[in-house]
């Protein structure tokens, strides 16, 4: 990769709030909420299942190396998301179709899954650099950076082959690729809440948060599992239900509320209580739901057993956690 890792502090530094109108936040906060009703609206049963651990560290430490906002790696694992689940949907449409005509030899399908497998690490880098795209603060990450790293990797592409790359992602997602992100919401909340009068620095919280928020997307699946164990009030929930609570998963609004409820917690408990009113207050969201999230979000995040299941979080970010509380605390 070009050169040393830089550390990601600028940004937290050079970030502010309360330089926006009431009236700016207002249309934006009631945009944020119309589109978040859409995408849950719209949850479908495949999204979600390529947000792994293993492929969200890789997009995460990629971005770290190449000196991008943390906007900039939730937006990609976002845009990886969305490319995944059409080709998945395309393969599977094709062996519907191949299976429908009687057909023994299944060459098309097959030769779309091995493709997808053998390109997957050029297209998940190709996500990265189409999120770099579209912020106006980050460096564009250049065609010769990324073929430097994927041949640090031993993959070895031309640059024609990541321009198809690019194109192919832009393509199967009909050029839609500026894609809502959890950070959004957190960061409008946290604007709404300076101007409510919160108890807590909004620039406390946002340090604390965009942690946190790294953690929910490393932990995501036993997160939102213990959730739904606790909305049922069954450790073994159906096939049906888990199918139900897909939309749950794609509420962003709802994630962001947890999120800044945990943080706040971590902060100053003695203030959480008037953080999650204002939140409900601004949201709508039951006190009940912020509470039930934001405890799910601490007892993962320190590497709590769920019931059935043990899960921890990675040392290098366990470590950035407990930094990060420490310092915001002096």
């Amino acid at each position: 990769m070009d050169g040393p890792m830089r550390p990601r502090l600028a940004s937290l530094v050079d970030f502010q709030f309360g330089l926006v109108t009431t009236e700016t936040i207002e249309d934006a906060l009631l945009h944020l909420a119309q589109q978040n009703e859409q995408a849950v609206q719209e949850a479908a049963g495949q999204l979600g299942s390529f947000r792994e651990p293993r492929i969200v560290e890789f997009v995460f430490l990629l971005s770290e190396q190449w000196c991008l906002e943390k906007s900039v790696s939730y937006q990609a694992v976002e845009i990886l998301e969305r490319f995944m689940v059409k080709q998945a949907e395309n393969i599977c449409r094709q062996a519907r179709i191949q299976l429908r005509d009687n057909k023994r030899e299944f060459q098309n399908w097959r030769a779309l899954k091995e493709q997808l497998f053998n390109k997957f690490t050029l297209r998940l880098v190709s996500c990265v650099q189409l999120a770099s795209k579209l912020s106006f603060q980050n460096k564009i990450i250049s065609n010769v950076t990324v073929l430097n790293f994927l041949q640090s990797l031993g993959y070895l592409h031309t640059k024609e082959e990541l321009l198809e790359s690019e194109l192919d992602v832009l393509k199967s997602l009909n050029f839609q690729i500026n894609l809502p992100t959890p950070l959004a919401y957190v960061e409008m909340l946290l604007e709404v809440l300076g101007y409510n009068g919160c108890l807590v620095p909004a620039m406390r919280l946002h340090a604390t948060c965009l942690t946190l928020l790294d953690l929910v997307y490393l932990l995501h699946e036993p997160i939102y599992e213990s959730l739904l164990r606790a909305s049922i009030e069954n450790s073994t929930p159906s096939q049906l239900q888990g199918e139900k609570f897909i939309s749950v998963k794609e509420d962003f609004m709802l994630l962001a509320v947890g999120i800044i409820a945990a943080s706040a917690f971590i902060q100053n408990h003695e203030c959480w209580s008037q953080v999650v009113e204002h939140l409900q207050s601004i949201t709508g969201i039951a006190l009940a739901s912020i509470a039930e999230f934001s405890y799910a979000i601490l007892t993962h995040s320190v590497g709590a057993n769920t019931p059935g299941r043990q899960q921890s979080i990675p040392p290098h970010l366990a470590a950035r956690a407990l930094k990060t509380a420490a310092s915001s605390n002096t």
